[in-house]
């Protein structure tokens, strides 16, 4: 198997864009129409995901350290889309069919094979995971929505509780699923550590446009049910081994899976020091704060500091600027969750700070990509950038 064209041919169907997917897809429901059910009416938000996780796995499958795990997990997700052992041929031939018209004259006989080899060893991987998964968990847990609390005009915390226990770390994510928007998955941060009642709080805010988060901020209601996924990432889990003192950044509805690991901390009689700063525009928007001084006032070893970007008020300042103004954090381990915009300007602005790569730990699932890739694998350049809606 030459690994290096799979590489190169992948990255030759990457610059199609929406084009291959496109065609990937009106592939896959000529092939087999019942496939067509088990995604969304509206494309839109999940058009290339499918395609860009196989192609992004075959073309590392020399990375196995990497891409088990990863492929383990995607296995074990796709219960929640009700996909079987049989539907992988087709999305495998679907894939060929995709390669073939997008690389045209460079597609050849030996790198069909290569490809048709590279996706086998993945397809057995992913069944052999979701297999193994149905002796131990469902494919999704049914939630009833127990409480919907609409916190500002576009934010909502919602209470759910599955009809099971459902087991997570604080800092995971969970992929949720509305019959407001049936076959619409969207990951949310359960915003506490795993509770006596089995109960999960979400934070969400309403994106103008967005196929999923209007509706739960607008349209759900107490006595809804939700389903949930399996939870997963691990890259905001926070360590037990590890007494490292913690700084949480936080934007908006970023703050959910910051005040899980802070309750985490505290159920385990964890008292390192942590700081969190919680932004947003104005002092208004900051939709959590009362649970979050009583949180201060009850942990000595936890400091709390608002940060209001456009306040008409209160000085104004971005999270990051915010923490750079408080103190020198170079001893700390740094979390970082937000919009993309929040994030990726955060850990620009720490670098240009002298701060580590490896002392800051982000996760960012958005509506186009398989959170799993975006978790377990190098980044790849994708023809439009998402925003997680």
């Amino acid at each position: 198997m030459d690994v290096a064209a799979l590489k190169a041919s992948w990255a030759q169907v990457v610059e199609l864009g929406d084009q291959a997917a496109a065609y990937f897809y009106a592939t896959l429901f000529s092939l087999d129409p019942e496939l067509r059910k088990l995604f969304s009416a509206s494309m839109g938000g999940q058009r290339d995901r499918l395609l860009s996780a196989l192609g992004h796995i075959v073309s590392n499958v020399d990375d196995t350290e990497a891409l088990v795990p990863f492929v383990q997990q995607l296995g074990r997700d796709h219960r929640r889309f009700e996909v079987t052992a049989e539907h992988f041929p087709t999305v495998g031939r679907a894939l060929l069919h995709t390669l073939a018209h997008g690389l045209g004259p460079a597609w050849n006989e030996q790198l069909a094979s290569d490809w048709a080899e590279a996706y086998g060893l993945v397809s057995k991987v992913m069944i052999e995971a979701a297999e193994a998964a149905k002796q131990v968990e469902p494919p999704w847990w049914n939630a009833e929505i127990v409480s919907h609390e609409r916190r500002s005009p576009d934010v909502a915390v919602l209470t759910v509780r599955p009809d099971h226990e459902l087991r997570y770390r604080s800092g995971q994510s969970i992929a949720v699923e509305s019959h407001l928007r049936p076959r619409v998955w969207r990951y949310l941060s359960p915003a506490n550590a795993r509770r006596p009642d089995g109960t999960i709080e979400f934070h969400v805010r309403a994106v103008a446009g967005g196929q999923f988060s209007p509706a739960m901020v607008y349209q759900a209601r107490q006595g809804d049910l939700l389903r949930l996924g399996a939870p997963i990432g691990t890259r905001m889990t926070v360590s037990q081994d590890s007494r490292q003192d913690l700084l949480l950044l936080a934007g908006g509805t970023g703050l959910a899976p910051m005040k899980a690991i802070i309750e985490e901390l505290a159920s385990n009689l964890d008292s390192r020091r942590v700081t969190l700063v919680v932004g947003a525009a104005t002092q208004w928007d900051l939709y959590d704060m009362q649970a979050l001084i009583q949180l201060a006032n009850e942990l000595r070893w936890l400091h709390l500091i608002p940060a209001m970007s456009d306040d008409p008020i209160q000085p104004r300042a971005t999270v990051v600027e915010a923490a750079l103004r408080a103190g020198s954090w170079h001893d700390r381990q740094i979390y970082i969750c937000g919009s993309p915009a929040m994030v990726s300007g955060t850990r620009q602005t720490l670098m240009e700070h002298g701060y580590q790569p490896d002392a800051v730990r982000v996760e960012q699932f958005d509506d186009k990509t398989y959170a799993p890739l975006s978790a377990s694998l190098p980044p790849q350049r994708m023809p439009q950038e998402a925003t997680r809606r």
